[in-house]
């Protein structure tokens, strides 16, 4: 009886413990990337058509044009994006930190919100207007194949890396909200700390000053340095030369440019090679 009695236990209590895991029908998802400096984090869930019409006007469509409560922007609890700097999110300025993103579908344009209070996660009936951090209007479009899960993508990062857009796709819209970051000020701070621990940073300070258009006196000053520690560094030779150019000492440019030739060659570097002689072609 008693031998009975733990084999029924055991069972009842492998039956308590025992789930029957099966796959989610909006399955979630995080997307991340680096703007900049900042991190842009998407945390979401991923509904799929099964044949639904999804936006649109009138009755028989999942997410109905001019709502005045907002779609969670997914399934489940929604929509969240954290941001690790201060941003501009739609040409708005919008302090760091985790926001849930609602949206307002419309025909031809969507108003998308950050919305501060995350405890609704995806109840949209607690949404409450006074909560929002900002709002951004922005244009639909039409895409031409068919989307049949809900995707959120971090798109067309710029060269500069200032500029990206946050994307909504389902069924046949997409919706792009701009996100901007300044990063300035971080890459400053960076110089100054990292020059004084190791003079080699030098090179990559006078780098940025020259491609942003900074003081290129400073930049020049900072390059020598760099180039006396590393008489060897044609690299560093190199865009010495490009900063002389660019203040107007064309005969400095072009010693430059000779040294970092002449390096370049010992070391078997046709690519420096070649755009050494290129530098000292358009200084004639």
């Amino acid at each position: 009886m008693k031998k009975v009695l733990a084999i029924l236990l055991a069972v009842v209590g492998f039956a308590s413990e025992a789930q029957v895991t099966m796959p989610q029908p909006s399955p979630g998802a995080t997307i991340s990337t680096v703007v900049g400096l900042t991190d842009v984090k998407v945390e979401y869930s991923r509904p799929k058509a099964k044949g639904r019409k999804i936006f649109g006007a009138g009755e028989g469509f999942l997410v109905p044009f001019a709502q005045t409560t907002p779609w969670r922007t997914g399934a489940n609890n929604g929509t969240s994006i954290t941001f690790s700097d201060d941003v501009k999110f739609g040409g708005m300025d919008v302090p760091k930190g985790s926001y849930l993103v609602v949206t307002f579908p419309g025909a031809t344009d969507w108003t998308v919100v950050l919305y501060k209070d995350a405890s609704i996660g995806g109840d949209m009936s607690k949404y409450n207007k006074a909560n929002d951090q900002t709002r951004a209007m922005v244009k639909s479009e039409k895409v031409t194949e068919k989307v049949e899960t809900f995707t959120i993508q971090i798109t067309d990062l710029s060269e500069d890396s200032k500029t990206a857009n946050l994307q909504f796709v389902w069924e046949n819209t997409s919706v792009k909200v701009p996100i901007a970051v300044d990063f300035d000020k971080k890459v400053m701070a960076s110089i100054e700390a990292s020059t004084k621990v190791n003079p080699n940073n030098l090179y990559n300070a006078a780098n940025y000053y020259f491609d942003s258009g900074k003081d290129l006196k400073q930049a020049l000053e900072w390059i020598t340095t760099a180039a006396a520690a590393r008489p060897d560094a044609f690299w560093i030779m190199y865009s010495k030369a490009k900063i002389q150019k660019a203040l107007g000492d064309k005969k400095g440019a072009n010693e430059s440019a000779v040294a970092s030739r002449a390096e370049a060659q010992k070391a078997s570097n046709m690519d420096y090679v070649k755009m050494n002689d290129d530098l000292v072609k358009s200084l004639k």
